[in-house]
């Protein structure tokens, strides 16, 4: 009997549909030994050799130009890229392959402890760099495509990974194309989708329905690139791997958790894409939804992909759907500070002057399972604040019967222990504790006891995209979102982003620079809560 395979699916019989007999990136090919030896498959003869070509869909744009060429070459450098490997840059702009060469170099770094080998390195990653134009809805420029990656695969099992770096209404054009005429046909064939993955729970599984019209799911990997975050991966490490954390996971001893994202800046450039979307789908449904779900999940069977990803969808459907009473929408204003004038949102020459889109949003979130029965976890998100970061706070309960309230007054929070994970910038693991200062009076004080990165870890932190690019090449897909999952995530935020538009709900103003609008205190004042960015911990 012979085998054939269908990336991640095994049958003993070939497919049958309407694509069935077709060149698809999920055609069943053989099942060989490629799955257990990545770098080659046995025919009975030896090893074959295999390579990758890596197609980045959209390389003409800024993202493709500013991450993932970067966080490829960051990977060769590192030798983390198999031995045989191409890139290819694929985009509507007329480009020669040294045209491409010359627009990706201006983007590239060394890794600071390994640069004096630089210029050697840049120079044969950009030999294996190359470019071919074509439409995006075109299966002939695909087929005109496919032809050259097969002269630079020529004697080697090909395995191809396509890096859609596109607008999300030609992903589907893309995938078309490439599924008939640029899949492999012996080796494997991934794709990466950047966000966003729809508008609410209809678009989302609209676009799942027709991607999967060409893939199978294994195939798709939707890329939330704050999952490859260093201090995002930790979550799970810090947690289950410390006896000292891992029972105070809990409503028992968690009073509230934090997850806060802000940038120091607006719009600049991005307003006509923002303002279709906004800061809930932008930051909220994706980036901290993922990091909450990490951080609520239950202890995993195994850190196998399937059991972390099972684990953070149960965490999701069990949550509350997002009522408008828990949530507080922002929209920056024009400020001056310092004799400088700083514009408003609706000043961005692409976006309406009447528009109602929000710039900031915090909302109130509760999971409705026995460890976090009770427990507020409130996010926060917006742009154009005083500074820039995105951070976890865990806020733990008083201490009961404290034997040391009079020294604290009245004002019990000062006494609560708080563990805070800065994602970003300057990576930091910090716990607030309380302990005497040393003299012969008995005065307390509040201390850190910190672990900052740079200082204990003074080699550079890989880019989240470089760890995500690694994992799409290796066919790990722990950090990769799977459809139901995404499910999950729309159907939590859908019905609240339908009646803020429907009912026309106006943003709450707020001066650009500022700490946001005032709305999130009393918010966050509902649940009890002091929002943990906003008061001195020394760690500003």
């Amino acid at each position: 009997m012979v085998l054939f395979k269908q990336d991640g699916l095994a049958t003993n019989t070939p497919a049958n549909g309407p694509l069935a007999g077709k060149s698809t990136i999920g055609e069943l090919r053989p099942l060989s030994t490629s799955e257990e030896n990545p770098e080659g498959v046995n025919f009975g003869k030896g090893v074959m050799e295999s390579t990758i070509s890596i197609t980045v869909v959209g390389a003409s744009g800024d993202l493709a130009k500013k991450k993932i060429f970067p966080a490829l070459f960051a990977l060769y450098y590192e030798g983390f890229l198999p031995k045989h490997f191409t890139v290819f840059g694929y985009a509507r702009s007329k480009m020669t392959d040294e045209e491409l060469r010359t627009m990706v170099s201006k983007t590239l770094t060394c890794r600071i402890d390994q640069r004096e080998n630089c210029g050697d390195k840049m120079e044969q990653f950009l030999k294996r760099c190359f470019y071919h134009s074509g439409q995006y809805n075109s299966e002939e420029n695909f087929a005109e495509l496919d032809k050259k990656l097969r002269e630079k695969e020529v004697g080697k099992v090909p395995n191809r990974l396509f890096y859609l770096s596109i607008p999300p209404n030609i992903f589907v054009d893309v995938v078309r194309c490439a599924s008939y005429s640029a899949s492999s046909s012996t080796g494997w064939t991934r794709v990466i989708v950047e966000k966003p993955f729809g508008r609410d729970s209809e678009s989302s599984a609209e676009l799942t329905r027709c991607l999967k019209l060409y893939l199978n799911e294994d195939q798709i990997f939707r890329i939330d690139h704050y999952l490859g975050k260093e201090l995002v991966e930790n979550l799970s490490v810090l947690r289950f791997s410390n006896l000292v954390f891992e029972p105070l996971w809990s409503r028992n001893y968690i009073r509230n958790v934090q997850f806060i994202f802000s940038e120091d800046f607006g719009t600049e450039g991005r307003g006509g894409y923002f303002d279709s979307y906004g800061i809930i789908r932008d930051i909220m449904q994706n980036h901290l939804l993922q990091i909450l779900a990490l951080f609520a999940m239950e202890t995993p069977v195994s850190l196998d992909a399937e059991d972390i990803r099972n684990e953070k969808v149960k965490v999701l459907r069990s949550m509350r759907p997002l009522q408008l009473d828990d949530v507080i929408t922002g929209q920056y204003k024009g400020h001056m500070k310092g004799g400088k004038a700083y514009p408003a949102y609706t000043d961005d020459p692409t976006v309406p002057n009447d528009s109602l889109t929000a710039t900031f949003a915090a909302a109130a979130l509760f999971i409705d399972n026995a460890r976090w029965d009770g427990v507020p976890f409130l996010m926060k998100a917006g742009k154009a604040l005083h500074k820039r970061g995105a951070e976890i706070r865990v806020q733990f309960r008083h201490v009961p019967g404290n034997l040391y309230k009079r020294t604290f007054g009245t004002d019990l929070d000062k006494a609560t222990n708080e563990l805070v994970i800065r994602v970003q910038p300057d990576e930091t693991i910090y716990l607030k504790i309380n302990n005497k200062i040393p003299g012969l009076g008995m005065r307390l004080d509040r201390s850190n006891l910190d672990l900052h990165y740079a200082a204990r870890y003074p080699r550079e932190i890989p880019d989240a995209y470089e760890r995500l690019l690694l994992d799409a090449i290796e066919g790990e897909r722990r950090l990769f979102i799977r459809s139901d999952e995404l499910d999950a995530a729309w159907a939590l935020f859908s019905p609240l982003l339908k009646e803020l538009e429907e009912k026309k709900i106006a943003p709450e103003l707020y001066p650009y620079g500022s700490r946001g609008p005032v709305g999130a205190h009393y918010l966050a004042a509902k649940y009890n809560v002091r929002w943990g960015d906003l008061s001195s911990d020394g760690q500003e």
